[in-house]
């Protein structure tokens, strides 16, 4: 079954997705949405799509800023961008960094529809899934520089929004299904709540001198403050502005 993520800013564009498409009758289960494109590559490792809706005009970072990291990171990525009509000619700069579809709002069910016919006849065509799971299998013959470099290179870098599991994996050589399994069995923690807590610290360092939430936000390398905020609260038990009072 291929997995689909959504990514949109408005919640009733999710929502209509998620409700108005039969997804089982294409085989396809949706694992995941998010309202950014930061949120999107904070959390893609874990879900691991092999579809994408992603539209165009979202704060902090568009639609084709997201595209164009996530092919990087996912090469077999089948993405589809949501736009308007009068961003139209703005989507085509998606071209040349391999999105695959193009749909206009307001949302059509049979154009929807008609791009998944599309898409997941090119993954089966490809074998995606086969190949994604025996590279999986593979242990990876790299340990270069082992755990210890590569939590250094998190605390050193956690400032750069497009950090996440396949990013360092690149980085450092490793196939990033063993990396994740490798960090977890040597640190006790995942890659994801490493990263994590390397940024919720410094964002209660500067909690501490009283820095604005949207400006801690862009120093610990989430500046979707949205995104930002549900991490913090989810880290902490509390609101960034909540523990700042505290502490006056």
């Amino acid at each position: 079954m291929y997995k689909v993520m959504i990514i949109d800013d408005e919640k009733s564009v999710r929502n209509l997705l998620k409700l108005t498409i039969d997804w089982k009758q294409f085989g396809i289960e949706i694992v995941g949405e998010a309202s950014s494109g930061i949120e999107a590559i904070n959390i893609i490792d874990e879900l691991r799509p092999d579809i994408a809706f992603v539209d165009i005009k979202m704060p902090f970072m568009d639609g084709i800023e997201f595209s164009k990291i996530a092919m990087r990171q996912y090469p077999h990525l089948k993405i589809i961008v949501l736009t308007a009509m009068n961003e139209f000619e703005y989507a085509r700069q998606c071209v040349g960094i391999g999105v695959c579809e193009y749909l206009t709002k307001p949302i059509v069910r049979a154009n929807v529809m008609e791009a998944l016919k599309k898409v997941t006849a090119e993954l089966e065509q490809s074998g995606v899934r086969t190949h994604e799971e025996e590279k999986e299998k593979k242990t990876d013959k790299n340990f270069y520089g082992g755990m210890g470099n590569i939590c250094d290179f998190i605390n050193n870098n956690y400032k750069n929004s497009e950090i996440n599991l396949t990013y360092v994996a690149n980085k450092f050589g490793f196939n990033p299904s063993y990396l994740s399994r490798r960090f977890k069995e040597e640190t006790g923690m995942s890659f994801v709540d490493y990263v994590t807590k390397c940024r919720m610290d410094k964002a209660i360092e500067l909690l501490h001198k009283k820095t604005a939430m949207y400006i801690t936000a862009r120093e610990v390398g989430i500046p979707d403050p949205n995104y930002f905020s549900k991490c913090f609260k989810k880290y902490t038990g509390k609101a960034y502005t909540e523990k700042m009072k505290e502490e006056t």
